[in-house]
């Protein structure tokens, strides 16, 4: 029996299912992954696909992997998956249907979930410099709620703060390298004053 989707956990049911499909041939896994082999012949540089009358026991049996991988493939889905690619006509045409569909699905959580987690850390440091203005001021009761926030959320709370101290060193070294720069610009600018000064008595006395 294949391995049963139940429209969870899909990444670890397409392992599976291929490696199920390829046990048993790897002709119907080109099947699902390539498409429909149809029979063709050439005439006046043209191909026209083969009556079936004319098939060969080889096309006969590559053109039937497509109807023994959709076989495999719904027998493997549960009912809510198998009317999604119920109307399929291929192996691969429902292959990429279950992808699209469950694909799309796990990149728009993931996504969600780092929209969620930025929001939360914006929100931890808004917290974390109140409490710091509070403190300040000496701001009795938002100091106290400072310190029930601490409680409840201390590691978020850290995280922010360490966040808000690695900004904090960056734009101070960022600063001690303009300054830096600065000097040199001084520096440079003295030189070439000096040097020009220089030619300039040494033209008049020529």
């Amino acid at each position: 029996m294949p391995p049963l989707f139940c429209s969870l956990n899909y990444k670890f049911w397409k392992v599976r299912i291929k490696i199920f499909v390829e046990s048993l041939d790897r002709g119907m896994w080109d099947a699902i992954e390539n498409g429909l082999f149809i029979p063709k012949f050439e005439k006046d540089d043209v191909f026209i696909e083969k009556p079936w009358s004319q098939w060969t026991d080889d096309e006969n049996k590559r053109a039937k992997f497509d109807c023994i991988a959709q076989n495999i493939i719904t027998s493997a889905l549960n009912s809510k998956e198998f009317f999604r690619v119920s109307e399929c006509e291929s192996a691969k045409e429902m292959w990429d249907t279950l992808k699209a569909a469950h694909e799309s699905i796990n990149e728009i959580k993931k996504a969600k979930t780092r929209s969620q987690a930025r929001r939360k850390r914006k929100q931890n440091k808004k917290g974390f410099n109140l409490c710091l203005m509070a403190k300040k001021e000496d701001d009795v009761s938002s100091v106290s709620s400072c310190t029930s926030l601490n409680a409840e959320n201390y590691s978020q709370l850290l995280q922010a703060f360490k966040e808000t101290h690695e900004e904090a060193n960056q734009l101070a070294l960022l600063n001690n390298r303009l300054k830096g720069l600065d000097r040199w610009h001084k520096k440079r600018v003295k030189a070439l004053e000096e040097e020009l000064e220089n030619s300039k008595t040494d033209f008049e006395n020529l």
